[in-house]
């Protein structure tokens, strides 16, 4: 039996070793090790299966590492880490220690851009490209772009600025999900292979050359006839109009299709140049292929099959719970509307939309227009709940101060996916909303203790019309508590009390009031009374809990699923302009995210790594209590 090719390939230099005609076996085994990999560690299946051509492709044609390539997002380019090195290690992807679930620069020369969030290749692309023009170089640059990723106004905007400045950038268009013109087998392929080719591009540029002669109103009309006729047979009028010079469409799928235009684009001269390629989610993989949507992302699955593992769930999932919140909401009042930025499934979204599909807004992968799209609706007296993961609001933070904030509308920010999330790293972390959203005045910030806490706060968004609000859970599972019949607006600005203590006292934002509840059982072994209390909001803060809590405890713990900056400054600042750490008896810390990005793993590790847990929580009592009283404490 003869060796796998696959194997004999270490890096793509290896593959430009091989005659063509073996192209096809390479992209077949590659298909298998990637389908093979992701049933062992799950992560995003049917897109990297739907660029396995054209990552032979490219990696064949052009002179990758010195030859830029960029992925859009990164979450397609697990074939293009196993052509590049990283084969012997696809199976750590996600995991501890680990690939990273997308691209990254600090893993290899071969990813020039880290790319987790959509619609950055093209601005970044044209940097590297100009960049390589100041220094007078004569690399290629690529980005592949997948479609969703072209809903994002970013996309347009550099696109708009490469076309102005006749950069010699090269676009791929990954068009997997709704073609914006359909290939049309042979004669798409000769079409597009013919104007991307030296000699259609050299009597082009003759013939502009001669018209330039003619009258300035003929030579006008001549080149709108020339960019009409070609855009009529392939497609690509909108690109061209950005300064484009479009190709294609073609398929994806078809190296005798591939390989001889991106060869005819690498020689070209001029640019930017965009090439449409039509490619199918999950190809080559038949539960992919039926059900693009739950091969998105996976768990793992048998590879027979395709059945995922599924883990018996101890609670409802906090996504879930939203949704079926909102909705119980929703049916007492129909101003609430929901929107969300291409994530209707990952923020609960979907399952509103089953019930009131008219009054769901799914705008694509554009969290600016997501947000000021929502204060549009605000300013009707609609309740726009608005539901996009916490890294992502990052995106729109702008409209957020400017478009609501300021102007005090009452937009409902739901904010999945906040604190650490594992497999998906720091990109993707929950990190910062506290911090970037409570220093704005007019906002409430909530964080839901429990999955019966975020049933309340959804009700308390609802109810509340004065300004914005936002409310921040985690991913997965609840912690199993009993779930109230329907959700009864919280008092705003005012925390709870869970279990009285005298000399300890552990002030909990969001969901580690399970872990402070647990420290607390350790701290009352060690003879230590502990007090755990939930604040509930960020802000406004419960002043007055919170200075009892002061004046009454000997130490403070503030404990967080955020980075620095957040819910523990503001309390050390409303300490401070209050004078209650004037007397010298009180011993005050914060217990936040650690001021660096943490890489993927299981969440639980992650929030012991960064002090979160009740060990942390109980080593940080005692760092406060000082060296002597911890050795009266032990006694």
């Amino acid at each position: 039996m003869s060796t796998p090719l696959l194997d004999t390939l270490k890096t793509p230099d290896d593959l430009r070793q091989l005659p063509e005609s073996q192209l096809r076996q390479v992209a077949d085994e590659l298909r298998t090790e990637t389908i093979s990999a992701v049933s062992v560690t799950g992560g995003h299946l049917g897109a990297g299966l739907g660029v396995v051509e054209l990552t032979v492709a490219l990696h064949y044609v052009f002179d990758t590492p010195r030859d830029r390539l960029i992925w859009d997002v990164g979450h397609q380019a697990y074939p293009h880490k196993i052509l590049t090195g990283r084969r012997d290690r696809i199976r750590t992807l996600r995991q501890a220690d680990g690939l990273s679930g997308f691209t990254k620069r600090q893993e290899s020369e071969y990813d020039p851009f880290g790319a987790a969030h959509s619609s950055t290749s093209i601005s970044a692309g044209l940097g590297m490209a100009v960049a390589r023009d100041l220094e007078g170089g004569k690399n290629n640059v690529i980005a592949v772009i997948g479609d969703g990723a072209m809903s994002a106004g970013m996309a347009y905007e550099a696109m708009n600025n490469a076309g102005a400045m006749h950069s010699r950038l090269i676009v791929i268009l990954n068009d997997n999900d709704m073609s914006i013109a359909p290939p049309t087998g042979a004669m798409s392929s000769y079409l597009a292979r013919l104007v991307s080719g030296g000699a259609y591009r050299g009597l082009r540029e003759t013939a502009k050359q001669l018209a330039r002669k003619l009258p300035k109103f003929i030579y006008e009309k001549a080149q709108r006839a020339e960019e009409f006729a070609r855009g009529f047979w392939t497609g690509g009028t909108m690109f061209e109009e950005l300064g484009f010079y479009y190709v294609g469409p073609i398929d994806g799928h078809n190296l005798d299709h591939l390989l001889p235009i991106l060869k005819n684009v690498r020689d070209s001269e001029t640019g930017p140049i965009l090439v449409h390629v039509v490619t199918k989610k999950g190809k080559g993989y038949a539960p992919a292929e039926e059900a693009a949507d739950k091969y998105h992302g996976v768990v793992t699955f048998d590879v027979v099959t395709g059945a995922q593992t599924k883990a018996k769930a101890n609670a409802p999932a906090y996504t879930r719970v939203f949704g079926e919140s909102l909705i119980a909401e929703a049916r007492r009042d129909d101003k609430i509307v929901a929107v969300t930025a291409a994530m209707p499934t990952g923020t609960g979204v979907d399952l509103f939309g089953k019930e009131f599909p008219t009054r769901t807004f799914d705008v694509g992968i554009a969290e600016q227009h997501a947000v000021t799209f929502a204060a549009g609706m605000a300013t009707e007296g609609y309740k726009p709940f608005c539901a996009i993961y916490s890294t992502f609001l990052q995106r729109a933070y702008d409209q957020v101060v400017h478009d609501v904030a300021i102007q005090n509308l009452p937009v409902r920010f739901a904010l999945d996916r906040a604190g650490l999330v594992g497999a998906d790293g720091p990109t993707h972390a929950g990190s910062f909303d506290i911090a970037y959203l409570g220093c704005l005045p007019n906002m409430v910030v909530m964080a839901a203790a429990d999955e019966a806490e975020l049933v309340h706060m959804v009700a308390t968004a609802a109810a509340y019309d004065a300004g914005p609000i936002a409310f921040r859970y985690p991913r997965g599972e609840g912690v199993g508590v009993d779930m109230p019949e329907q959700g009864v607006p919280l008092a705003i600005g005012k925390g709870r009390v869970v279990k009285e203590g005298s000399r300890i006292a552990l002030l909990s934002l969001g969901t580690r009031l399970g872990e402070a509840l647990k420290a607390a059982e350790e701290l009352e072994a060690r003879g230590l009374s502990t007090t755990v209390a939930d604040a509930r909001f960020a802000k406004p803060l419960d002043e007055e809990l919170i200075l009892r809590l002061a004046r009454d405890h000997e130490v403070l713990i503030t404990i967080e699923e955020g980075s620095v900056g957040g819910f523990g400054s503001y309390v050390l600042q409303l300490l401070a302009d209050k004078g209650a750490l004037d007397r010298g008896t009180l011993k005050v810390r914060s217990t936040v995210l650690p001021d660096t990005y943490q890489d993927q793993d299981k969440p639980e590790r992650m929030y012991a790594k960064a002090g979160l847990d009740a060990a942390g929580i109980v080593t940080r009592v005692f760092e406060a209590l000082g060296k002597e009283e911890t050795r009266k404490v032990r006694a």
